[in-house]
């Protein structure tokens, strides 16, 4: 059996590692923002559609990502039908503005897939504007703190039925859909209980000072 020596191997091995750069560069400089693959995500749920009924299946997202404006919706149809990735069909209307119509090629679904398969794992962007005004606590009163927290675990509230009533009437085929429901609302029970604990730490805070 021939045997490859180390040296043999060199340019091989130096080879495959610029290949693998090459690979990686050119999905850096392809990368999309995350409401572009959302996009892309969801136009292999719909098929053919309009921007406007677009938005509506996006709406149902707003627990757990991000529901775009109108504005950056169709900012983002436009920024992947320029790349090829989903087409576009107009239709007139008389006396009305063209009817647009999109649908996801090919090449779109591959980068989904792509986007799905080898984008890096990241932490979610926080921004809990409740959190930080809790963190500044000392500057206001405690009532004050109170009625943001109380204000806040009503909406988390309202949000966990809402999505579980959402999860409710999905069909049988959005089964992962209905998964991302489940830690949704799991999610906002968490809220809730991260404000309850809150409370009473304020509570236990102002029997701290009401004994000295």
């Amino acid at each position: 059996m021939a045997h490859c020596s180390s040296e043999a191997l060199g340019p091989l091995v130096e080879r495959h590692k610029e290949e693998t750069a090459d690979v990686a560069d050119d999905r850096r400089e392809s990368a999309l923002p995350s409401t572009a693959y959302a996009v892309l995500g969801l136009l292999t749920m719909t098929g053919e559609v309009t921007g406007y009924e677009l938005r509506k299946w996006a709406m149902n997202m707003r627990y757990f990502y991000w529901s775009p404006a109108q504005s950056q919706l169709y900012l983002e149809l436009r920024r992947l039908r320029d790349r090829a990735l989903v087409y576009e069909r107009t239709e007139a209307q008389p006396g009305r503005p063209d009817k647009r119509y999109y649908t996801i090629t090919d090449t779109g679904r591959r980068v989904f897939r792509d986007w799905l398969d080898h984008s890096e794992v990241g932490p979610p962007l926080l921004k809990h504007s409740v959190a930080l005004r809790l963190f500044f606590g000392h500057q206001t009163s405690h009532s004050r703190l109170r009625e943001v927290l109380t204000q806040y675990a009503e909406w988390a509230r309202r949000q966990q039925q809402e999505l579980s009533a959402l999860k409710g009437d999905m069909l049988p085929a959005l089964r992962y859909s209905s998964i991302v429901a489940d830690w949704g609302v799991g999610y906002f029970a968490a809220e809730i209980n991260a404000v309850e604990s809150a409370l009473a730490s304020l509570d236990a805070m102002d029997s701290e000072v009401g004994e000295s």
